[in-house]
C-alpha cells in the first residue's frame, strides 16, 4: 500500500519518543509517578493550604498547576476518563474553591461555576430517576454537600433552579443520614472509612476527636490513609509536623499535579504501564524494552514476607505479585503459584477482599487473569481461579457506567483461550477504564496513556488496512483456484483469514505469507472435508487421496482436480519461500503431511460408509490428524523459523506441543458436532463414549471429554509457555497457541465455524469497523 512506508514512519518515531520516556525505571531518571494521571481534587486541597508566615499559598505548584489545567472551552477540571461525570463534578468545584481563596483566576472561576451551575441537575439527577435503583454514591454525597459549604463560606453563590436545589437539600439529608450511620473513627484501617473523607466532613464531627486524628497520623506514614486530601485536611486541622513531612514529600514526587493516593508501589505502576502495552498489541514496536524489564523483574523476583504487613500493604502484594506471575509465565518464565497464592490461606485478607471487593475489583482481576495460565496439578491456582471468579460475579458492586464492567463481564464468560488477540486488543483500546490499575477513594486511579493509546490506535488502523489488503488477495486465490465456485461445502475465505490474522501478533508487514498460508489451508481443509464428508463417491476419493500419495493429479477430473491443484499450488509456494528464505528444500515433508492427513479422511469416509465403529483408541489416533491442525501448524512453523528442527515435520514423529494441539482441536470440534454426527449416523468421541458405557447420558459424556480436554489444555500450555519441555523455537510454540486459540474460538459453547452470522460481528470489528475512542 502507498501510505505504508510514511505510516509505518510515524509509528516507530512515536514508539521511540514512549521508549524514551518509559523505560528508564533502572536508571532513576524516570519518576513512576509522572506515569499516574493527577487528581485535580487532591492537588486543590494542596493548593488551599496556607503558609502561615507569609500568608500565602504553602504549595504554589499546585495551585498553578490548578490554573494552567482547566479545560478552557468546558470549564472543567478532571475529565479524563469520566464519562459519569461525578468526578468531574466534585474536581471542577474543589478547583474553583481554591481559586477563590486565593482570589485567583477570575475567569477559570467563572468558567467553572457555569459548568457546575449548567451540570449539577444532570449529574446528580440520574441518581433520582425513578427508572434506576439505589441513591447517590456516598462519597460523592460527602464531597459536593462538604465542597458547597465551603464555597459558600468563600462567598461563592451558585445559581441553581429550584429543582437542583431540591436536589442539593436531599444530598444534605443523605449525608446526614451517613454521618448518623458511621462512625468517624474505624477499628481497622479502611480507605472507605468516615475518616478518609476528613476535609469535607463538618467541623463539629471531630472537634473533639483531634487527638484521635492526631494519633491515627502518627500511627502510620504522616498520612491519613495515604489520602492528600484527607491529609491537607488534617494538616490545617493540626499542624503536625509529620502530617507536613508526608505533604512536603508528595510535591516532591509529584511536582505537577497529586494523584489521590500516595505513597503506591512504585512497581505496581511500573508493571501496570507494561500490562497496558500489552493489552494494546504494542510488542511489535516495545518487545525488547519490555522483554528487558521482565528479566530485570524476574531477577529480583521474590516471594515477599506478607505477614507482617499491613493489611493495604497485602493487597499491594498481592495485586503486583499476580501481575508479575501472568506477565512473567506468559514470557516462558518459571515462576511459581505460591508467589501470589499465599493469599489463600491468609484469613485477614481473604476477608479484607470479600468485604471490600467494591474498591479493590483490580486485585481480583488480576488474579483471575493470572489463573488463565494453570499448568498440570496446579491446585493453588484452580482454588484462587474459583475464589476470585466468585467475587468478581458479584454484579452489585460495579457501577455499570464507572468501571471495567465489559472487561470483566468478557474475562467471566469468554475463555483466555477462546479469545483471539486482535480482538482482544481493541477491547482495551477502546475501554474507557483500559488504563485504569487501582481504585481511589472518589475515582479510579489512571495511568497517563495517551501516548499509548494513539500509537495503539494508529496500529489497529494500520492492521485492519494491511488484513483487508491481504483479504482481497486471498479472495483473488480462492476466485482463481477455483474453491470459491466449486458447487458444495462451506465457503469460508473470510472465516479462515479473520483467524489467521486475528489470532497472532505477527509483525503486519513481514508475516503476510504467513497469515495467507494459514488462511489458504485453512480454505483447502474445509474444502477437501467437506468433498469426503459429503459429496465425493467412494472412486472419486479413492483416486483424490491416491493422487495426493503419488503427488500426480493429472487423471483427476472436477471436484478432485480443484482440490488437488489447490493443494499443489499451496504446497509449492510454501516450499519455494522456505527455500528461498532458509536456503532448504522441503517439498517431500509438506506432501507427507499432506499425505497423512488426506488419508485420515478417507479412511474415515470408509467406515462412515460401512458402518464400522472403531474403537476410542483407534477413532483418536486417526481423529487427531484429520482435524488437521497440525497440516497448518508445521508448515508454518518452519516458514516462520529456518531452526525448526526438520525431524519434526515427519508423521509419527511429532512433538508432545503438536501432538497436544491435534488431540485437543480434535476434541473441541466433537463436543460441538456429536450432534450433527448423530443425525447422519457418524461416530466421534463423545458418542463413542457413550457407546461403551452402558447407562451412560450424553451429559455423562461430554463432562468426560471436558475433563480429558482441561487436562491436555493444561500440559499444552506449560509445553507452550517453558522451554525445557520442548526444542521448538518460541515462534513456532506461539504459531500452535494460535491455532488452538482459533479452535478453542470456533468451538467454544457452540459449532460457530459453520454458523453463517455468529462470527460477522467479531470479523467486521477485527477487519472493518472503524475503532472508538472514549472520549
Amino acid at each position: 500500500m502507498k501510505f505504508d512506508k510514511c505510516f509505518t514512519s510515524e509509528l516507530y518515531s512515536l514508539a521511540d519518543e514512549i521508549k524514551r520516556e518509559t523505560f528508564e525505571f533502572d536508571k532513576i531518571k524516570n519518576n513512576p509517578y509522572s506515569f499516574v494521571s493527577p487528581s485535580a481534587y487532591d492537588t486543590a486541597w494542596l493548593a488551599m493550604i496556607e503558609d502561615v508566615d507569609t500568608q500565602k499559598p504553602m504549595f504554589q505548584g499546585c495551585l498553578d498547576w490548578i490554573l494552567s489545567n482547566q479545560n478552557v472551552v468546558e470549564g472543567i477540571w478532571g475529565s479524563h476518563g469520566d464519562e459519569n461525570g461525578d468526578e468531574t463534578l466534585t474536581s471542577t468545584l474543589a478547583c474553583v474553591v481554591a481559586l477563590r481563596k486565593w482570589k485567583t483566576g477570575s475567569l477559570q472561576v467563572r468558567k467553572g461555576k457555569r459548568y457546575i451551575e449548567r451540570s449539577t441537575e444532570m449529574i446528580i439527577g440520574k441518581y433520582i430517576n425513578p427508572k434506576k435503583k439505589g441513591s447517590c454514591p456516598r462519597w460523592l454525597v460527602l464531597m459536593f454537600t462538604g465542597l458547597l459549604e465551603l464555597a459558600q463560606q468563600l462567598g461563592l453563590q451558585f445559581l441553581f433552579s429550584a429543582r437542583v436545589n431540591k436536589m442539593i437539600n436531599n444530598l444534605f439529608f443523605q449525608r446526614q443520614e451517613i454521618l448518623h450511620r458511621e462512625k468517624l473513627m474505624d477499628d481497622r484501617y479502611n480507605q472507605r472509612s468516615l475518616l478518609a473523607y476528613l476535609e469535607v466532613l463538618p467541623s463539629t464531627l471531630y472537634t473533639e476527636n483531634q487527638e484521635e486524628i492526631i494519633e491515627k497520623l502518627c500511627d502510620f506514614d504522616g498520612s491519613l490513609f495515604q489520602s492528600p486530601s484527607a491529609t491537607a485536611a488534617a494538616f490545617m486541622l493540626s499542624g503536625n509536623t509529620k502530617c507536613l513531612a508526608y505533604l512536603q514529600s508528595l510535591v516532591q514526587r509529584c511536582p505537577h499535579g497529586v494523584p489521590q493516593i500516595y505513597p503506591m508501589s512504585e512497581e505496581l505502576i511500573k508493571l501496570s504501564m507494561v500490562n497496558i502495552m500489552d493489552n494494546f498489541g504494542l510488542g511489535e514496536f516495545l518487545s525488547e524494552e519490555i522483554d528487558h524489564f521482565l528479566l530485570h523483574i524476574y531477577k529480583s523476583y521474590k516471594t515477599e514476607d506478607v505477614e507482617r504487613m499491613p493489611i493495604f500493604s497485602k493487597v499491594d502484594q498481592l495485586h503486583k505479585a499476580s501481575l508479575e506471575f501472568r506477565m512473567l509465565r506468559m514470557n516462558g518464565y518459571n515462576v511459581l503459584p505460591k508467589s501470589f497464592c499465599w493469599f489463600l490461606s491468609d484469613e485477614e485478607i481473604r476477608d479484607h477482599l470479600e468485604k471490600n471487593i467494591e474498591c479493590l475489583f483490580f486485585v481480583m482481576l488480576s488474579v483471575y487473569r493470572a489463573t488463565d495460565l494453570i499448568f498440570p496439578e496446579e491446585c493453588e491456582l484452580e482454588e484462587a481461579r474459583e475464589f476470585s471468579r466468585k467475587l468478581l460475579g458479584k454484579r452489585q458492586f460495579i457501577d455499570e457506567q464507572m468501571v471495567l464492567t465489559s472487561h470483566i463481564k468478557h474475562e467471566i464468560s469468554t475463555p483466555w483461550m477462546a479469545r483471539l488477540k486482535h480482538l482482544d486488543h481493541r477491547m482495551w483500546i477502546e475501554g474507557k477504564d483500559s488504563n485504569a490499575f487501582s481504585v481511589g477513594k472518589a475515582s479510579l486511579i489512571r495511568i497517563n496513556s495517551d501516548k499509548l493509546t494513539h500509537l495503539a490506535v494508529r496500529n489497529f488502523e494500520l492492521r485492519q488496512a494491511v488484513y483487508r489488503s491481504e483479504m482481497d488477495d486471498l479472495m483473488k486465490w480462492v476466485k482463481k483456484s477455483g474453491l470459491k465456485d466449486i458447487g458444495f461445502g462451506r465457503e469460508k475465505t473470510t472465516y479462515c483469514y479473520f483467524a489467521a490474522s486475528s489470532s497472532t501478533s505477527l509483525p503486519f508487514k513481514s508475516a503476510a505469507n504467513i497469515r495467507k498460508l494459514m488462511a489458504k489451508s485453512g480454505i483447502l481443509i474445509t474444502v477437501a472435508d467437506d468433498f469426503f464428508d459429503e459429496e465425493g463417491s467412494v472412486d472419486e476419493l479413492k483416486a483424490l487421496t491416491k493422487a495426493v500419495l503419488r503427488w500426480e493429479g493429472e487423471e483427476l477430473k472436477d471436484h478432485g482436480k480443484i482440490i488437488f491443484q489447490a493443494l499443489d499450488n499451496i504446497v509449492k509456494e510454501t516450499a519455494e519461500t522456505c527455500l528461498k528464505g532458509h536456503g532448504t528444500d522441503i517439498t517431500d515433508h509438506l506432501r507427507n503431511i499432506w499425505n497423512e492427513t488426506f488419508e485420515s479422511w478417507l479412511r474415515e469416509a470408509n467406515w462412515n460408509k460401512k458402518g464400522h465403529i472403531p474403537s476410542m483408541e483407534e477413532y483418536l489416533r486417526n481423529g487427531m490428524i484429520s482435524i488437521a491442525a497440525h497440516t497448518i501448524a508445521l508448515p508454518t512453523s518452519y516458514l516462520m523459523e529456518s531452526c525448526f528442527p526438520q525431524h519434526k515435520l515427519k508423521p509419527g514423529n511429532y512433538d508432545t506441543i503438536t501432538t497436544l494441539l491435534m488431540t485437543i482441536t480434535r476434541l473441541l470440534n466433537d463436543l460441538q458436532s456429536y450432534q450433527k454426527e448423530q443425525e447422519q449416523g457418524k461416530i466421534n468421541s463423545v458418542l463413542l463414549h457413550m457407546r461403551n458405557h452402558c447407562g451412560f447420558e450424553i451429559e455423562d459424556s461430554i463432562a468426560h471429554i471436558e475433563k480429558i480436554i482441561d487436562s491436555k489444555r493444561k500440559q499444552f500450555m506449560e509445553h507452550v509457555l517453558m522451554d525445557e519441555f520442548n526444542e521448538l523455537p518460541k515462534p513456532c510454540k506461539d504459531i500452535h497457541m494460535s491455532l488452538c486459540k482459533v479452535f478453542e474460538m470456533f468451538f467454544n459453547k457452540k459449532n460457530r465455524y459453520d454458523s453463517d452470522m455468529d462470527m460477522v460481528q467479531d470479523i467486521k470489528k477485527a477487519l472493518y469497523d472503524p475503532i472508538n475512542i472514549p472520549k
